[in-house]
């Protein structure tokens, strides 16, 4: 079987969307099966998370010829591909692993796309008409033509039936899951060589995503500072900043906990699981989402979760994860400092069953199995 991929995300993203599309080429490619995997991309950055996929001879990459790699007709090619790609016609299945589909996709080749979220939907305050116009338009496109679509949620599923009215007989929820790195255990000495480089404090809580408002990291420094200041941890903050930050800047000074609270803003990937290892709670007080990789990445690292209640949160969190009213900073407070003072390890290790159905081997068969038609 001939299987394509748009693979931009996975070639120039390093956060959530280009996160999933290596997960799933990489679980694929782990299966060992005699697929040809061919992968569409406008640009490629050669970076530590790419290299797997530069080297792999099992994979063809394909980008745009010379003429049209420079922006805005590297666009168009990826939105032609059907088109211009000359071996698109030979391919069984095409799957968009970010939203989107190409115009002119032939009849015979079975078409999947998978849809993260639509929080521009549901949250259109946080991004520009433009940007809402735009990804509606695509999004709805790709759900129109799709064969079949994956939605990395329940949460998601619900919200691709009630904004985009697609038909719910297309839709399967195949869960993401983590990068295998966060299943492995550092040791303290590599927890602490981890530490001391990005001068964190013994104890801290741990908050990763970008720091943007949806993400609600005001909440989570509001409660931090009602905790008694008698032992508590330090709170950090792993993420890239928006404009979003200058309001967290703010928020701290004014809390009067400018020396307890650190912001990392450029973490090495391949420091994350020892900064997660090194964490007492990992805290995720975002709004909504359309699944939450970090709260599984925090399970497998084998510390307590307390994430928002609603959206998709329990679906990742499971029954063993305390959740709060994102609004409510004094539930977070309260349960911090439950959770700070006490013995988790029976529900930590209750976690680490919920997160096996996240694991790569379940999602592999679940994609494969989306596949045949």
């Amino acid at each position: 079987m001939k299987i394509g991929f748009d693979a931009k995300r996975l070639f120039n993203n390093f956060t959530g969307l280009g996160n999933y599309s290596r997960f799933v080429v990489d679980t694929l490619l782990e299966a060992g099966t005699a697929d040809n995997y061919y992968l569409y991309t406008p640009k490629i950055k050669d970076r530590p998370e790419t290299k797997r996929f530069l080297q792999d001879p099992r994979l063809k990459i394909i980008t745009p010829p010379s003429w049209m790699k420079p922006s805005p007709l590297a666009a168009v090619w990826r939105s032609s591909l059907p088109i211009i790609a000359k071996e698109f016609s030979s391919l069984d299945v095409y799957h968009g692993l970010s939203h989107e589909l190409p115009l002119g996709i032939p009849s015979h080749v079975k078409t999947i796309v998978t849809i993260h979220d639509l929080i521009f939907l549901r949250y259109p305050q946080f991004y520009s008409r433009f940007d809402v116009m735009m990804h509606h338009q695509k999004v709805k496109h790709a759900c129109r033509v799709a064969d079949r679509i994956i939605a990395v949620s329940e949460q998601t599923a619900r919200d691709i039936i009630h904004f985009l009215k697609a038909d719910p007989a297309k839709i399967k929820v195949i869960y993401q899951g983590c990068h295998r790195q966060f299943r492995h255990t550092h040791t303290p000495a590599e927890i602490e060589v981890v530490r001391k480089k990005y001068d964190l404090p013994d104890r801290y809580v741990l908050m990763v995503g970008s720091i943007e408002s949806r993400k609600n990291a005001i909440t989570l420094l509001k409660a931090f500072a009602m905790l008694p200041k008698d032992g508590r941890p330090g709170l950090v903050l792993v993420g890239k900043g928006t404009t979003y930050l200058d309001e967290v800047k703010s928020n701290i000074a004014a809390l009067n906990i400018e020396k307890e609270v650190s912001l990392i803003h450029h973490a090495a990937f391949s420091d994350l699981p020892a900064i997660y290892q090194g964490a007492t709670v990992f805290a995720y007080p975002s709004l909504f989402e359309g699944f939450g990789i970090p709260i599984i990445e925090a399970i497998e690292s084998g510390i307590p979760v307390l994430t928002s209640k609603g959206s998709c949160f329990a679906e990742a969190g499971g029954p063993q994860a305390w959740y709060a009213d994102p609004q409510k900073p004094e539930e977070w407070a309260s349960l911090l400092k439950e959770i700070v003072g006490s013995d988790n390890q029976q529900r930590i290790a209750s976690q680490q069953e919920h997160v096996l159905k996240f694991r790569p081997e379940q999602n592999r068969e679940n994609v494969l199995n989306s596949y045949q038609f």
